[in-house]
């Protein structure tokens, strides 16, 4: 019978930065998994309850606290002790690969660290679920969707050496339409208005002179 995989994602302790979490929830739900993500500050009582209560296949824990040393066994003992022991665990975060060593030795799943690929994480739980149930018990692969363009660029500002498409506002239009309505002025209005121009500067320029006071002359002895 073919049926999903079921993923438990949790962040144990008092790590307060999920976004790598929600990324990884994200990208094994496009690649056909079933994902419960149990939020922020769980305990690992609290993770491995909701693992038995969901059913689920593999548990993944998103640890960059630094305490992966101390989370990651807890969690794998207490799976044990209630008898689910035999499920994945997996997860990332900021963890050295000697540790990531001695986690596995353990008993922990392989573990990933910064810049890891999501696509090598579904790859590796597949692979998982496939050694332990079979080719056969494994649903088929959902269709990719292609994203050409990412959500943050889908509105972007024109290029520089695009012509604009955008059309003239109406205020220029309207101010285009009274100047083509006013008349022409004819040649002998533009005299006369030149006229009156030249005769307000003389005028100007004449009490100007007048304004400034004259220098008294003064007497030869």
């Amino acid at each position: 019978m073919q049926r999903k995989i079921r993923v438990l994602v949790g962040k144990p302790g008092l790590d307060g930065h999920d976004r790598g979490a929600k990324v990884v929830a994200a990208a094994l739900r496009d690649a056909g998994m079933e994902v419960i993500y149990t939020g922020l500050h769980q305990s690992a009582e609290q993770i491995v309850e909701a693992a038995l209560q969901e059913d689920v296949d593999v548990v993944a824990l998103s640890i960059l606290s630094g305490a992966h040393m101390t989370l990651f066994p807890d969690v794998l003992d207490l799976m044990k002790k209630r008898g689910v022991g035999d499920k994945l665990l997996t997860g990332g975060g900021i963890i050295p690969a000697e540790d990531m060593e001695t986690l596995a030795k353990r008993g922990v799943g392989k573990l990933f660290g910064p810049g890891s690929s999501t696509q090598d994480i579904a790859r590796y739980i597949r692979e998982w679920f496939v050694g332990r149930f079979g080719a056969d018990s494994l649903a088929p692969m959902p269709p990719v969707t292609r994203r050409d363009v990412p959500v943050d660029a889908s509105v972007s500002a024109p290029s520089a050496k695009t012509k604009s498409t955008k059309p003239k506002s109406t205020a220029k239009r309207a101010s285009g339409r009274a100047a083509a309505a006013r008349p022409k002025r004819t040649a002998s209005a533009k005299r006369a208005t030149a006229s009156r121009t030249r005769t307000a500067r003389v005028r100007s320029a004449r009490s100007s002179r007048s304004a400034t006071p004259r220098r008294a002359a003064g007497r030869k002895r």
